[in-house]
């Protein structure tokens, strides 16, 4: 399994995401955490991500997990690249959109199978794990309920055994208060979980772990 998980944008250490990703450097931007938000924003959003990782050598296209909801062919778009880049936004709205499209399952088979390298910031790695309700701190889950009249899930992919709080002691980040709050939440509850600070990255490749920052 590879993974990339950082704060905040592309972190300290994007050498460390080249290393990670085999083949031809093919990227998938998935922008859902975005939904939400007005279709320009959400735009300049992907426009942003396309950006940084071309500079980083990689061939990134934009993909649209709504194209695929209620389909159940995700998995073939999905295995077409060698990196999955899921940008930050709101952690419900990414989660509910990885359910609808069936992304979430195609996700953990391609990397159960070594087949992909999944990367990204904030809300993309705090989907990773388990309980998500906490994260209502710092987003809103009604964003689910207005834009698909659905509640939003209330628990992640499960491929990492703890959570995943970004943004914490970042001074300057809009959320980093916030995000204390629901590391808070975590410890009162005992569910196992890990803060990072913007800049910080936890790189995962097989049984070898780092935290560079």
């Amino acid at each position: 399994m590879r993974l990339y998980l950082s704060s905040f944008r592309i972190g300290r250490c994007p050498g460390r995401l080249w290393d990670l990703t085999r083949g031809e450097g093919r990227a998938a931007v998935i922008a859902n955490a975005m939904d939400g938000q007005p279709a320009d924003q959400r735009r300049e959003g992907v426009d942003r991500e396309v950006a940084a990782l071309s500079e980083l050598g990689f061939r990134p296209e934009h993909l649209d997990l709504r194209d695929f909801f209620d389909r159940d062919d995700v998995g073939v778009a999905l295995e077409a690249y060698d990196l999955l880049w899921l940008r930050g936004g709101n952690v419900f709205m990414l989660r509910f959109a990885l359910a609808r499209s069936r992304a979430d399952e195609a996700i953990v088979q391609l990397l159960t199978a070594d087949s992909v390298c999944y990367g990204g910031y904030s809300a993309g790695p705090c989907v990773l794990g388990g309980s998500l309700v906490e994260f209502a701190e710092v987003d809103d889950p009604s964003v689910v309920t207005v834009a698909y009249g659905e509640l939003a899930p209330e628990r992640g992919l499960g491929i990492l055994d703890w959570i995943f709080v970004p943004h914490v002691e970042s001074p300057g980040h809009p959320e980093t208060e916030a995000c204390t709050r629901v590391a808070a939440l975590y410890a009162a509850t005992g569910e196992p979980m890990r803060t990072f600070r913007d800049g910080e990255v936890l790189v995962i490749d097989g049984d070898a772990e780092l935290v560079c920052s």
